[in-house]
């Protein structure tokens, strides 16, 4: 476990775990929902992890590009889905560390996918930065994506905010449909509770207004477009997950012009960072 401190922020990750984050504070008030100590960081309402190189579901676990299509392994068998990529599965490794900054490195290779995982988290008086890039690796340009899951708590009374152009309506394997209008989000949990809903044309920009505390979210890149909200009923958590393309964009090319994953040449990098600030 490494642990961050500065400017009022504490932080926990998890570099055997996926990068992931195990609890997320500032000023004395956990922001995450904190991670029991030795609970999956994947299969938990907590905490934080990363998703690469694709986020969201894969119908069927298929990737179609370049004439042939590749079956990926299904990781949620009850909806036959390939989900959230492969790098939070897999350890990675600690470039460097500090007091309030930390750099990881990932190696994966999985056909298709050949890449070079960068993560590098900072804490100080401008909140939370968290910047993710992934280098193709691969001979040719390989469909690629990314994204954050945090488990943010919400007490009762935590507002939402944000604004986007279109939402996606699901089927019941939370697969899209149907692209239809949409201002966003904007009041307290009845406007979002229950929400399983990918939004786009977002600006980046979201606010978690709590009894206790506002939090303010930017995201820029590959994360400042897309914007998936996980609000289970009765959870207690709110999840925000800035992401770079819209769920099982491969399959369904009526929706990848509202965020396609992205064609990264060898050698190239896909990057997206986001910061996070918090006020009383």
């Amino acid at each position: 476990m490494i642990e961050l401190a500065d400017a009022g922020w504490t932080a926990r990750l998890l570099p055997e775990q996926g990068g992931a984050f195990a609890a997320l504070g500032w000023q004395g008030l956990q922001l995450l929902a904190p991670l029991p100590l030795g609970a999956n960081p994947t299969a938990s309402f907590a905490g934080a992890f990363l998703m690469a190189p694709w986020a969201n579901r894969l119908d069927g676990g298929l990737l179609p590009f370049g004439g042939t299509t590749y079956q990926l392994r299904v990781n949620r068998v009850e909806d036959n889905t390939a989900i959230h990529g492969l790098s939070r599965d897999l350890p990675w490794q600690v470039e460097a560390a500090g007091a309030s900054a930390a750099t990881l490195v990932q190696h994966v290779e999985s056909a298709p996918f050949h890449y070079t995982a960068r993560l590098e988290v900072a804490l100080g008086d401008a909140g939370l930065r968290l910047a993710l890039s992934l280098r193709n690796l691969a001979l040719v340009a390989v469909p690629m994506g990314l994204g954050w899951h945090p488990f943010f708590l919400r007490p009762a009374g935590t507002r939402l905010s944000f604004m986007a152009t279109a939402s996606l309506a699901r089927d019941a394997r939370a697969l899209p449909v149907a692209a239809q209008p949409s201002g966003g989000v904007e009041g307290d949990e009845a406007s979002y509770e229950g929400l399983d809903t990918h939004f786009t044309g977002w600006d980046g920009l979201l606010r978690i207004s709590r009894p206790d505390a506002m939090l303010t979210l930017r995201a820029e890149g590959a994360w400042a477009r897309n914007l998936q909200v996980f609000a289970p009923a009765g959870s207690g958590i709110l999840c925000t997950e800035p992401v770079s393309h819209v769920p099982d964009a491969p399959n369904r090319p009526a929706f990848a012009a509202l965020g396609p994953l992205a064609m990264v040449a060898p050698d190239a990098l896909l990057r997206a960072s986001l910061t996070l600030t918090a006020t009383r």
